[in-house]
């Protein structure tokens, strides 16, 4: 990364520690992360949104066309399954997952994600999943700045707020 410039967002120290593990040595990885589901049969829960038929069942079984997976927020209290679940869609579509917190990310990293979303579907054909979790403490501008790559499918947003949309 250069000085001014975010070429990439690189994920924080904790998910890049992990990450590290699970590439290199899949049984030393946190327990959190071996446990995690990577599938939506593997999610504990959420039957009312994943049940067979279901609206968000019906979107991750389309990968193509209008009923292909569109953006979604998220909305409950903590530890109820927000990642999990925008990571096991990401999974299932055979998407990129990004992960960036509305705490510590402003325009320039979400500019800088969407910038390496049209990169990687220009040179490989491979979607990305945005998931943006606290949205709601993104401002009104902050959030304008998502449209362009919402409505372009540039990248499928999954935000999550623990504050009713």
């Amino acid at each position: 990364m250069r000085a001014g410039r975010v070429d990439a967002v690189e994920p924080d120290l904790f998910t890049a520690a992990a990450e590290e593990i699970q590439a290199k040595e899949p049984g030393r990885a946190p327990l959190a992360v071996r446990m995690r589901p990577r599938s939506l049969e593997e999610v504990a829960g959420q039957q009312h949104l994943l049940k067979p038929g279901s609206p968000l069942r019906r979107l991750v079984a389309s990968t193509s066309g209008p009923a292909a997976t569109s953006s979604v927020i998220l909305w409950g209290p903590p530890g109820t399954g927000k990642t999990t679940l925008a990571y096991v869609i990401s999974q299932a579509t055979d998407r990129r997952f990004v992960e960036l917190s509305a705490i510590t990310a402003g325009v320039k990293e979400v500019r800088a994600v969407i910038d390496g979303a049209r990169r990687t579907i220009g040179t490989t054909g491979k979607e990305t999943v945005l998931f943006l979790d606290e949205i709601h403490r993104f401002s009104k501008a902050q959030q304008d700045s998502l449209l362009p790559a919402v409505e372009n499918r540039w990248v499928t947003l999954i935000a999550a707020t623990t504050e009713n949309p």
